[in-house]
């Protein structure tokens, strides 16, 4: 999504699914959500496609969109099979990655230790998905870093509330410490 306005709209809505505010079946009002986020239709449409797109709605021709939001086995059927691809990615990245990746890995990690100086989960999120791109991308298998990118959009705005849990952060930051040093040890 290139525009803003869309983009801001899908994070809105996004959030009001992962916090419940929205409820499961609950119809996505085209007229309502523009007014609510003060944009036209169009940012709101594409956002719903977004949502689609991710999972978090269902579209049903000439009824609507509607949230989807995944019941506690799915969810944690997603974490598992979401744990195991960043566990192959890293496995790879450790036999694969360069110096330019290693780097870039650890500038990322230095970003996700300043959002925990500034207690800022936002800043946080958004620091820890440039670390784990980084991986992804050095683990030379792009179907693989595809797959595991689809599922972290999916699971994006559940990852995020656990960030504001007390601890996770410096406790997700342990997890990246330990992920460079298994990756430098090849």
């Amino acid at each position: 999504m290139s525009n803003r306005a869309a983009t801001r709209v899908f994070q809105g809505v996004e959030e009001e699914i992962a916090t419940g505010q929205l409820k499961d079946g609950s119809k996505l009002d085209e007229a309502s959500i523009a007014e609510r986020f003060s944009v036209s239709r169009t940012p709101v449409r594409e956002a719903l496609l977004q949502l689609v797109g991710s999972g978090m709605a269902i579209q049903i021709p000439k009824r609507g969109c509607f949230v989807k939001v995944p019941s506690f086995r799915e969810m944690i059927e997603m974490f598992e099979v979401m744990s195991e691809l960043e566990g192959m990615c890293a496995r790879l990245a450790a036999r694969r990655i360069n110096e330019q990746q290693l780097s870039e890995l650890k500038t990322a990690n230095v970003g996700c230790k300043k959002a925990i100086e500034t207690s800022d989960s936002d800043l946080y999120y958004s620091e820890n998905v440039a670390f784990h791109e980084c991986i992804y991308e050095a683990c030379g298998n792009s179907y693989l870093a595809n797959e595991t990118r689809r599922l972290r959009r999916r699971l994006q705005s559940y990852r995020r509330l656990q960030l504001r849990v007390r601890g996770r952060m410096v406790q997700s930051l342990k997890e990246h410490d330990e992920i460079i040093q298994a990756i430098e040890g090849g």
